[in-house]
């Protein structure tokens, strides 16, 4: 068992520079059973005393334990989860920060086979109620310090707190549990591991279920797209609850061997991120575009690190990070795509040329298309996942609804992402949208990543998301929503500032119409909610707000000023 998935492993990290041999030679490998926790990570942990995970606090306190570490102190957590009804299949809702029994307990359910249902602190009573009842939890296990959050949660489920609470199991039980881990029978391939809540961008957060297989070993691909080496120490600035945790804080580091390094920070503070990147060592760096964004506001030269790869995911990042951070250290960061319901599935693989903007290629193991709304493959259109075979990456189901498949002109079955992208001739692919955030204009189709990207070179915006609004001459127009850097006004001369700036950047038919300077809605990952502002545009008897601009009122009237900062910057 161990033996494919150490092959396959080997032959990723040894062909991690050259993509046509990794892409074309690449096989899943295949099996009846397998158990990550048992069959890969104390089998690697018996053969290194490397440390496996270093967690720093806000004080700058920390901890720290080898990979033979935490493989006996999961037996221990997997016993004491044993003794107190913890069974194979039942299904755990952990709601816990990036401390170190937070990988305890992962490693200890998988031992167990059982199911993790991973949870943000952020949730509120009614999420986690919807959480316990369509999920059927058994179990909850959470830090004490967010036990109160399940007071007016209602069921039958176990209660085990971390640090301790009133009336809850005192997760330090664990200490007395034995060290002898006995399985109480195999783990098959197929059955369920991980039960996600996806976040909820245009509607309720649809419940995705994974097994054994196609997180453990379907993250072979992450761990070859971040381009992950044994002994690397690998940063993935991301809270637990959503599944990129589990992609690069897990798995795909796990995978290779390398040292997972956690800063727990009260609040994001770029300097002391960047402070963190220099003093500990991290080698390998995966973050969001939101926090990408913010730490080019610094002057990155100052700052020498050990960094050698950079990646992004999440959503796409825009060229004008890349290209800034690329001038500061000389190092291009990657961007990738995937999805809860996957593994990566694209990505700027190393050695690679990357162009800014794209997100790269398929990945070993994923066979792709793109298909028009009739079916038809082309170069343009929803991006499918072939699925004769599936790939291995692939969830095994929604649990509250069909998995979504296509047809396409020439018989060939697909998962359909729901994500809309281009390829180029030389078979990169360009992220245009979701498929509910593609807009027509005077019938020209507009993707808003294109222009949220351009909106995003100029010098005073933050973020942007750009919708349709309604308008009786197209159709509808694109409309930006912009948050301002701190220091620049929200006034008419920054609007005209921007209207002008994208103007040179693209085509009439691309161009903002409308500006409206506010906050962006986003869900509790962090994710802008576009869905919400389309449909506040499409409210009946909508005003424009105070600092809501139009571009031909604006051009009609402001002198050419540039956009406008505070006085007191």
């Amino acid at each position: 068992m161990a033996d494919s998935f150490a092959a396959a492993r080997e032959f990723l990290l040894r062909n991690r520079e050259n993509y046509d041999t990794a892409f074309r030679d690449f096989r899943w490998p295949r099996f009846e059973r397998f158990n990550w926790a048992l069959d890969w990570f104390d089998v690697f942990a018996r053969s290194t005393n490397r440390v496996a995970l270093r967690v720093v606090d806000d004080g700058g306190n920390e901890q720290s334990a080898t990979f033979a570490e935490l493989s006996q102190r999961s037996n221990r957590v997997a016993n004491f989860l044993r003794q107190n009804g913890v069974r194979r299949g039942d299904r755990i809702l952990v709601m816990a920060g990036n401390i170190v029994p937070l990988w305890e307990i992962t490693l200890a359910a998988m031992k167990l086979g059982a199911v993790i249902s991973p949870a943000t602190a952020m949730l509120t009573t009614d999420d986690l109620q919807d959480r316990i009842d369509r999920g059927e939890m058994r179990h909850v296990i959470a830090e004490g310090a967010f036990a109160g959050k399940f007071s007016d949660v209602t069921g039958k489920y176990t209660r085990i707190a971390i640090g301790g609470a009133q009336n809850w199991i005192d997760y330090a039980g664990a200490n007395s549990a034995s060290a002898d881990f006995r399985p109480d029978g195999d783990t098959k391939a197929s059955d369920p591991l991980i039960l996600y809540f996806t976040s909820g961008t245009t509607a309720k957060p649809k419940m995705v279920l994974h097994t054994n297989v196609s997180y453990p070993v379907g993250h072979l691909t992450t761990m070859y797209w971040v381009g992950l080496r044994e002994g690397d120490v690998h940063w993935n600035i991301s809270s637990p609850g959503w599944a990129k945790h589990a992609w690069s804080s897990v798995f795909a580091p796990w995978n290779a061997g390398a040292t997972i390094f956690v800063f727990n920070y009260a609040r994001f503070d770029s300097k002391r991120v960047l402070g963190a990147l220099q003093k500990y060592g991290v080698t390998t760096l995966c973050a969001p575009p939101t926090v990408w964004r913010m730490l080019i506001l610094e002057d990155l030269k100052q700052y020498r690190t050990s960094l050698r790869e950079l990646v992004s995911a999440g959503e796409p990042l825009n060229p004008e990070v890349i290209e800034r951070v690329n001038d500061a250290w000389n190092i291009t960061v990657r961007d990738g795509y995937g999805q809860t319901e996957t593994t990566a599935q694209f990505g700027n693989s190393p050695g690679q040329k990357v162009k800014n903007g794209s997100m790269g290629r398929p990945l070993p193991g994923y066979r792709v298309a793109l298909l028009d709304p009739d079916g038809r493959p082309g170069n343009d259109g929803e991006i499918v996942l072939e699925l004769d075979p599936p790939p291995l990456g692939l969830m095994q189901a929604y649990l509250d609804g069909p998995m979504p498949v296509a047809t396409s002109t020439e018989g060939k079955r697909y998962y359909r992402t729901s994500d809309v992208a281009s390829r180029d001739a030389d078979g990169y692919y360009w992220y245009i949208g979701r498929a509910d955030d593609v807009f027509k204009s005077s019938d020209y189709r507009i993707s808003p990543f294109e222009v949220e990207s351009a909106l995003i070179e100029h010098e005073c915006v933050a973020e942007a998301a750009v919708v349709p609004s309604p308008d009786q001459l197209r159709l509808a127009v694109p409309k930006a929503f912009v948050v301002l850097k701190p220091g620049f006004l929200p006034n008419a001369e920054t609007a005209r500032s921007l209207f002008l700036f994208v103007r040179e950047r693209l085509a009439p038919y691309k161009r903002v119409r409308r500006i409206e300077f506010t906050e962006l809605p986003k869900t509790i990952s962090g994710k802008i909610r576009r869905v919400q502002l389309r449909a506040g545009e499409l409210q009946p008897g909508r005003k424009k707000s105070a600092t809501e601009f139009w571009e031909e009122d604006v051009l009609a009237t402001s002198a050419a000023s540039g956009p406008q900062k505070s006085t007191a910057d």
